[in-house]
């Protein structure tokens, strides 16, 4: 793992993180928007083609239904499902404090404001297959629920006919009832356009592949979506106080995910740079999943060796990290300074992993550097709002001129005549009430 001390290959190693922004490939591109257009016309022909080349089964029915999902959901083990419900519990209580309402105004015959209405329709995109992701389940359906969503639908991955049990036990948990065994590019397809069995969602939510991904983006317009999704990464931000044992713990925790991840320590101190170097070497022979690490780390790990905290921050703040940790004497003093990150962990004893599953914050967050501009998934991303007007005739005649005023020096002569004919009627109505 890098350790980096000069300006020049700091400025060189984040142009380097820059390129695994999920940006599209030419060849990618092309095949996706093949099988978006194939989806779009032929409906569940095309998805059940997909499936059968890419998940390498051939089912006849998309859905699962009800009883199959709770059957599977059986085969989870007790320990893990207790698991599950803790974790849900915290992660609704999290998500209702992010609910808002309705409300007005009411000033000189002029009423204003904001009504708020849940999306009717969404559908969650649960990347996997045996591979184990029910904590996706809950951070994208819990909110939804909590925002008052009544449909829906969830499309899960199913290689060679599999779906992992635990995924069943968290959708089996929350009473999702529409789910349907489809993954990839046609999965996000069929969401976004409909077929003959499965009905057209308002938004789709939830990481995937690169297919996956690219679908998205090429379907937003048709569909509100929740955020591209890149390789995970995490930035710590230590002084001389942390420990290298937790420092490198966290930093291979997100390490392990994929070898396009990130893992950043920028410190201002030498000899804990040199530690955590040590510490990572000897916690990653113990590591199942070391080759993933040890490429990630490599080609996108660095520990970074700032003149002073300030320092880090600023970098931290230029690269915008999807997970941030600060491990310092007195983190809380940190945060004022934090302008762009995805989630904020504070003090030794906040690592990551619990932002991943129980703590309740969402652990979709926005990546390669998208944390300048964008949230975590929230209850909000399943509210819409409206604005609401309503002038008394009063309230209209004090804007009047101003608005035919704009019009006009707009060309919007349709619009200025708007209000002219209230006014004419306005004039016709006191004449003949003084007739």
């Amino acid at each position: 793992m890098r350790i980096i001390r000069t300006e020049k290959d700091v400025r060189s190693f984040i142009c380097l993180l820059k390129e695994r922004a999920p940006g599209m490939r030419r060849n990618i591109e092309e095949r996706v928007r093949a099988i978006l257009g194939d989806v779009r016309k032929n409906g569940d022909k095309a998805v059940l083609k997909y499936t059968k080349t890419f998940d390498s089964h051939g089912i006849k029915v998309l859905r699962i239904d009800s009883k199959e999902i709770a059957e599977r959901a059986r085969k989870a083990d007790v320990r893990v499902r207790g698991a599950l419900k803790h974790c849900a519990k915290r992660i609704r209580d999290f998500h209702r404090r992010q609910t808002d309402t309705s409300w007005s105004f009411s000033v000189k015959g002029v009423q204003l404001g904001q009504v708020l209405n849940p999306l009717q329709r969404v559908g969650v995109y649960i990347p996997g297959g045996t591979a184990s992701y029910p904590s996706t389940v809950l951070m994208n359906v819990i909110p939804a629920q909590v925002a008052g969503v009544q449909e829906i639908a969830l499309c899960v991955p199913a290689p060679k006919g599999e779906i992992n049990p635990y995924v069943m036990a968290a959708i089996n948990m929350l009473g999702i009832k529409e789910v349907y065994r489809i993954g990839g590019a046609q999965a996000i397809g069929a969401l976004a356009y409909g077929t003959e069995s499965i009905k057209k969602v308002d938004k789709i939510v939830g990481p995937g592949n690169i297919y996956v991904a690219t679908a998205k983006k090429m379907v937003f317009g048709d569909v509100d979506i929740d955020m591209i999704a890149g390789p995970s990464e995490i930035l710590i931000i230590a002084d001389s106080s942390a420990n290298p044992v937790f420092v490198a713990a966290d930093l291979l925790g997100q390490a392990e995910h994929d070898e396009l991840s990130s893992a950043i320590l920028i410190t201002s101190s030498t000899k804990l740079a040199s530690a955590v170097k040590e510490e990572i070497e000897r916690q990653l022979s113990n590591l199942k999943r070391r080759g993933v690490a040890q490429k990630a780390l490599y080609n996108y790990g660095a520990l970074i060796i700032a003149k002073s905290l300030r320092q880090a921050v600023e970098l931290s703040n230029e690269i915008a990290p999807e997970h941030l940790e600060i491990m310092t004497k007195k983190p809380g003093k940190i945060v004022p300074m934090i302008k762009h990150a995805g989630a904020i962990f504070l003090g030794e004893w906040t690592p990551e992993a619990l932002g991943d599953y129980a703590a309740g914050p969402n652990h979709t967050l926005p990546t390669a550097g998208t944390a300048r501009f964008s949230s975590p998934l929230g209850v909000y991303d399943f509210v819409k709002r409206s604005s609401l007007l309503s002038f008394s005739c009063d309230g209209f005649c004090r804007l009047a001129e101003t608005v035919k005023t704009m019009a006009s020096i707009e060309g919007l002569e349709a619009h200025e005549n708007s209000i002219v004919v209230r006014e004419r009627a306005l004039h016709g109505h006191r004449r003949t009430k003084r007739d």
